[in-house]
C-alpha cells in the first residue's frame, strides 16, 4: 500500500542537530547566493540540503547548540575599525580549503587531535603574518579569511566553517572553565546572516578575570589583544566552546622534566613558555608582565627569567634570561630564593653589628677607658648628648649618666630600667 509522508516543522526552540541543520539548511535555499549563474546557486543550496539530511539521519546525539541568547551591549573598542562584526559581510556556507566545496556531512565531527599549544602557535602565525581581514579570499595555508575561518585555522579542522557551525565540532563550557585554545561565540539569531563573531580565547590577563588576551580575526588584519569579558559590544551574547578533539597535552608540575632549550626563546610559542611565566610570577617576577603571561615568549619571559637567575647569584652565561635545565629544574619544584623587590633609588645603609659590650664595671662613678667614650660618642651621634658641656671624654661623669637615662626613657623604660646606667640591652640598642 502506497505510504504518505507529512513534512512537520520542527519547534524553532528545539536545539539538537538535526532541528539546527534543517533551519540552516531552509535559511540557505531561502537566500540567493551573491553572484554566480543561478544553476550553480541550485547547486550550493543542493549541497547544503545533502549535508542536513546527513546530519538529521545521523542522529542528534552530542550536538552542539547553536547560540540564541539576547544580544547585550557593552562598551565599544575605540580601536577596533570593524564596526558589527559581520554586519556588512554576510556569512557563507562552510567551505573546503581553498574555497572547494564540502559536499559529504561535516558536522560534529572533529578534526585531528591538536593540543592548545598548537592551537595558539597556529593563531600567532596569522597575527606575525598580518593576514588582512577577508569574507571571500583565502590565505595560503587554504583558510577563509574572516573570523571563523581563523578559528578553523587554528583548531586544524580541514574546512571552513562559519560562527553558527564551529559549535557543532565544540562542547558548550562554563565562563570559569575557559582556557588557552577556547573559543568565544556570538551569533545574532535577529539576522542568523549577519552581526556574528567569534574570538580564541589565550588566557586571563591578570587574577581579577575581567580580561583576557584573545586572538582574532577582523579588520583590517588579524591580532592579539588584551580584551574586556566577553567582547566589546554585545557581551551577553558571547558563549564559550571548546573543541572535541583538544588533546590536553602533557601536565607541567614538581619532578616536569626540561623541555628542551627550543621550548624558549625568540619566536617560541607553546604551553611551556606559559607555564613557565606563570611560576616566575609566583616566584615574585609579576612586575615584568604587562599582559599574560601567554604562549609566546617575549622580553618580559626573559627579564623574569634573568631575574629569578640572578636572585640565585648565578652570572654571566648562566643568568642570560634563557631557562636552562636548572633554571627550569629550580622553578618547577620550588627550589632556590625568590626574585627580590625592586630596589629602591636610595636604599639604606648597611647596618654595623653592636660592638661587644663591654660589662657592668666599665661604667659608673670612678671609672675610666675607652668604653666610656665610645659610649659618649654613640649618645651624642644617636642625639642624646645635651648634658655635655665638655667631651665625651674617657673619664665617668654624671652627664653621661643623664644622656644614658634620656635614652633609657625615650624606649619606655621606667625605674631600675631607666637609671643611667647602661646595661647589656641599653648598649645593643644604643649600637644598634
Amino acid at each position: 500500500m502506497p505510504m504518505e509522508f507529512t513534512e512537520i516543522e520542527p519547534d524553532e526552540t528545539c536545539v539538537c542537530g538535526g532541528c539546527t541543520a534543517g533551519r540552516r539548511a531552509r535559511l540557505h535555499a531561502a537566500r540567493p547566493a551573491a553572484g554566480g549563474h543561478p544553476a550553480a546557486r541550485g547547486a550550493r543550496r543542493a549541497a547544503v540540503l545533502l549535508a542536513a539530511v546527513g546530519t538529521m539521519l545521523s542522529g542528534a546525539a552530542g550536538a552542539g547548540a547553536a547560540p540564541t541568547t539576547r544580544p547585550g551591549t557593552t562598551a565599544t573598542d575605540p580601536t577596533d575599525t570593524s564596526g558589527t562584526a559581520g554586519a556588512d559581510t554576510p556569512q557563507g556556507e562552510p567551505s573546503g580549503l581553498s574555497g572547494g566545496r564540502i559536499l559529504t556531512p561535516h558536522l560534529r565531527s572533529a578534526g585531528a587531535a591538536t593540543t592548545r599549544a598548537a592551537i595558539l602557535a597556529r593563531a600567532q602565525r596569522w597575527v606575525d603574518q598580518q593576514v588582512p581581514y577577508s569574507m571571500s579570499t583565502y590565505w595560503s595555508d587554504g583558510y577563509r579569511q574572516d573570523c571563523s575561518g581563523f578559528v578553523s585555522m587554528a583548531w586544524g579542522l580541514g574546512s571552513s566553517q562559519t560562527t553558527w557551525t564551529l559549535p557543532e565540532f565544540a562542547d558548550r563550557i562554563a565562563r570559569d572553565d575557559l582556557q588557552p585554545g577556547d573559543i568565544l561565540v556570538r551569533n545574532n539569531p535577529d539576522d542568523p546572516q549577519s552581526g556574528s563573531h567569534t574570538v580564541l580565547f589565550a588566557g586571563w590577563t591578570d587574577s581579577t578575570r575581567t580580561h583576557y588576551l584573545a586572538y582574532e580575526q577582523t579588520r583590517p588584519s588579524t591580532r592579539r589583544r588584551a580584551t574586556p569579558y566577553a567582547y566589546w559590544s554585545h557581551s551577553d551574547a558571547y558563549i564559550p566552546y571548546r573543541y572535541r578533539g583538544l588533546s590536553e597535552g602533557v601536565v607541567i608540575g614538581p619532578g616536569s622534566a626540561f623541555p628542551g632549550a627550543a621550548s624558549f626563546g625568540p619566536g617560541a610559542c607553546n604551553t611551556y613558555v606559559t607555564r613557565l611565566g606563570e611560576l616566575l610570577v609566583r616566584r615574585g617576577g609579576g612586575r615584568f608582565y604587562v599582559e599574560g603571561p601567554d604562549p609566546s615568549w617575549g622580553e618580559a619571559d626573559r627579564r623574569a627569567t634573568q631575574a629569578f637567575q640572578l636572585a640565585q647569584g648565578w652570572r654571566g652565561s648562566e643568568a642570560d634570561g634563557i631557562p636552562g635545565k636548572d633554571t627550569w629544574d629550580y622553578l618547577v619544584n620550588g627550589k632556590g630564593r625568590d626574585i627580590p623587590p625592586e630596589p629602591t633609588l636610595n636604599p639604606p645603609p648597611p647596618r654595623v653589628p653592636a660592638p661587644p659590650y663591654p660589662g657592668a664595671d666599665a661604667f659608673g662613678p670612678g671609672r675610666s677607658g675607652p668604653a666610656i667614650q665610645q659610649l659618649g660618642e654613640q649618645l651624642v651621634k644617636r642625639g642624646y648628648g645635651r648634658h655635655y658641656t665638655d667631651g665625651p671624654g674617657p673619664d665617668w661623669t654624671e652627664n653621661d649618666r643623664l644622656n644614658v637615662a634620656d635614652f633609657q626613657l625615650a624606649q619606655g623604660w621606667t625605674g631600675t630600667e631607666a637609671d643611667g646606667y647602661p646595661g647589656p640591652d641599653t648598649w645593643k640598642l644604643l649600637f644598634s
